[in-house]
């Protein structure tokens, strides 16, 4: 094997049979080494064995020597699969020279969940409750709760379903999703639109069992969009932005508050403040807008304890 091969954060997660929060986690500790190669973060081989032989020998870096890894820059997490949040990464980048953002590519409540153990550093979230009609502080209220933390909104996106060009079956409303002649391709549990279908589910109620494709699982707006376009499915539910890569038609049916969590903590202050000087950078927004996100009520302070 070539000494200077490298890995995605993925392939190591493969290899080391453990989730790409646990990776983050390696990395952001000093456990691993990583470099950015454009939006990716690697990790050469070389590193990646003398992690395992510390490993095997029962021992880590010594904190002297993590220390040295993460004095002169602190990696941060940045958990969520909105492409918004890549802008936002290089913006942190170009700001403050000293934060090294790392993209986790999670589904919101894993994010929170993350969060609260640590492992991640700036959460998105899309998440709907039903009992309130409202979007992210119930979850994020709930999952956080032995720890101060702010919600600051990011953008508004427009959710609903995705259905084949000309919708065909005539897919308007969530109770079409229990008719038998109509198949859906779902998200993963965990994901935001994932927790939206079981909410309009719960509140239309709608029996799980009653939905054909039910546990028909994608892990992305994208493949979600892209399965409705190949015929194997006859609706999704995801975000306007995917639909327009995909040949599928969408239907808005709620606008969705993506959110952006971070703990406050002695560490975070500078954190928050480089985050609420780039939500409020008017160039930062018009690349937003120019992408089609809605930024209206940026950087507005949703909730906070």
């Amino acid at each position: 094997m070539a000494q200077d091969e490298s890995y995605t954060i993925e392939e190591i997660s493969q290899m080391l049979k453990v989730s790409k929060l646990t990776v983050y986690d390696l990395v952001k500790k000093g456990d691993l080494i990583a470099y950015r190669v454009g939006r990716q973060m690697r990790i050469d081989e070389k590193e990646l064995a003398a992690y395992k032989k510390r490993s095997q020998e029962g021992s880590t870096l010594s904190r002297e020597d993590r220390q040295e890894n993460i004095e002169s820059v602190r990696n941060i997490v940045i958990s969520g699969q909105d492409h918004s949040l890549d802008i936002f990464s290089r913006a942190l980048e170009r700001v403050e020279k000293g934060y090294q953002p790392l993209r986790s590519q999670v589904g919101s409540l894993d994010s929170l969940i993350a969060m609260y153990e640590n492992r991640a550093d700036i959460v998105s979230t899309h998440l709907y409750d039903g009992e309130t009609d409202s979007y992210n502080i119930p979850y994020v209220r709930k999952l956080l709760v032995s720890k101060s933390f702010i919600v600051i909104h990011f953008i508004s996106r427009q959710a609903g379903f995705y259905v084949q060009k000309g919708n065909p079956k005539e897919i308007y409303n969530w109770s079409d999703l229990a008719r038998s002649d109509v198949k859906l391709v779902n998200r993963e549990p965990g994901a935001g639109a994932r927790v939206l279908v079981d909410e309009m589910l719960r509140t239309h109620q709608i029996a799980k069992e009653q939905v054909d494709g039910f546990r028909n699982v994608e892990t992305s707006h994208a493949s979600v969009a892209s399965r409705i376009a190949a015929g194997d499915a006859d609706v999704g539910v995801g975000i306007a932005q995917a639909a327009e890569s995909a040949d599928v038609d969408f239907l808005p049916l709620i606008t969705e508050s993506y959110d952006l969590v971070m703990l406050q903590t002695e560490e975070n202050k500078k954190l928050i403040d480089y985050v609420q000087t780039i939500l409020a950078n008017k160039d930062f927004q018009k690349e937003l807008t120019t992408l089609g996100y809605d930024i209206k009520n940026i950087g507005d302070i949703m909730y906070e304890q």
